[in-house]
């Protein structure tokens, strides 16, 4: 594409970044609908979602080689203190996810099945956790370290993590290369 062309289209490059998280926005949009349905139990709204995240994960590692991550903390991460609109993008994007997650811990408290607490401080505090440990998940490039993401978001909040449903099929399993033990050990 020619300069000018591209230009005309979007007035920067930084406007172009914010057009795709609003196209990546309304592709997973409808995922995230379905599984925070209010007709779902809200924990198991949330071990969805981390299902979710692990076979997003996992599929990208298959089809690239490499943990893609978050595409909203990528750039954000990345350009954040180069450019306030990537910055204040980013952060809305997030906030949108993490709307979804403050949902379901206020209807998880007012169900009782999690201890009470700031509603807001525990989806930021699980909202950290996951961005954390996809993170840690790319930059050791293990998908693996993603598939019990639900039992560190249920430990995030006090409770004991759900019974998995079912062990994933052996095809699934293929698709990514076994745990490896992190070489690196945060303090």
């Amino acid at each position: 594409m020619r300069k000018g062309t591209f230009y005309h289209f979007f007035p920067s490059k930084a406007d172009l970044v914010v057009a795709a998280y609003e196209a990546h926005w309304q592709e997973v949009k409808p995922s995230y609908d379905a599984i925070f349905s209010a007709a779902v139990s809200p924990l198991e709204r949330l071990a969805q979602w981390c299902g979710l995240i692990y076979e997003k994960q996992a599929g990208l590692f298959k089809q690239y080689g490499h943990v893609c991550g978050c595409p909203f903390s990528n750039v954000g991460g990345e350009l954040s203190t180069r450019d306030e609109k990537l910055r204040r993008k980013s952060a809305e994007m997030i906030e949108c996810g993490l709307s979804y997650v403050e949902r379901a811990i206020g209807d998880a408290m007012r169900a009782k099945l999690i201890p009470k607490r700031n509603v807001r401080e525990a989806a930021e505090a699980v909202g950290a956790c996951v961005l954390g440990q996809i993170l840690h998940a790319k930059i050791l490039n293990e998908p693996e370290m993603l598939r019990d993401l639900d039992r560190l978001v249920m430990q995030q909040l006090g409770v004991a993590p759900l019974p998995k449903r079912s062990a994933p099929s052996p095809s699934k399993s293929k698709s990514v290369r076994s745990p490896r033990k992190p070489r690196i050990v945060a303090t």
